[in-house]
């Protein structure tokens, strides 16, 4: 099996779970003692999902997975800084993860406070620093402001993410690895690949 085949199984195998979810037809695979047993053994992680700590987007929950499934990094705002890329790094290189999935989501928070400006104060700066160039990219589009900051600023994290040196973006360009942006939809729980 080539990788781009195993990478495109693993986006077969989460939005057939999203489809799942999204239908109220959930299977909540390997999360029995047995999968338990299996994965303090070790883990073989199909798919690493970058998603945004909203608790209203758990991507095991929304995608139907379960122990061991996929690998996930979650910081406000789905962005990605050396730690998140190093994790990533990690499930790629040391795990053989073929798939990264970008996950933004409608009505994000961290986006939104960067779209309305202001001061932010704390660390919390730092997030709306690092979105402030997609909100920059969305100004001038049609239709919605946020919505398509939401889905400029998965574009360019997916881009930093692919082209990230040296790992990630050597095995992007070897064809090892697939890395993809997604957009979650809160009110119909449905994940569009972007």
């Amino acid at each position: 099996m080539t990788h781009h085949t195993e990478a495109d199984q693993a986006l077969k195998e989460l939005t057939e779970g999203n489809k799942r979810y999204a239908s109220l037809k959930q299977k909540h695979p390997n999360q029995g003692s047995r999968r338990r047993a299996e994965v303090s053994k070790g883990q073989k992680p199909f798919a690493v999902i970058v998603g945004c700590s909203d608790s209203r987007i758990p991507p095991e929950i929304l995608f139907d997975q379960g122990l061991g499934d996929i690998f996930v990094i979650r910081v406000a705002g789905n962005i990605v800084d050396d730690v998140a890329l190093g994790s990533i790094e990690y499930a790629v290189d040391h795990l053989h993860t073929k798939l990264v999935v970008i996950l933004g989501h409608s009505k994000c928070g961290a986006v939104t406070a960067t779209v309305q400006g202001g001061e932010a104060h704390g660390h919390i700066a730092g997030i709306v620093k690092a979105i402030a160039p997609a909100v920059k990219k969305a100004k001038g589009k049609k239709g919605d402001l946020t919505d398509n900051a939401i889905r400029a600023n998965v574009e360019l994290v997916t881009k930093q993410v692919k082209t990230s040196t040296p790992i990630i973006a050597k095995m992007v360009r070897t064809g090892k690895v697939k890395v993809v942006g997604a957009y979650y939809d809160i009110d119909t729980g449905l994940v569009e690949i972007v």
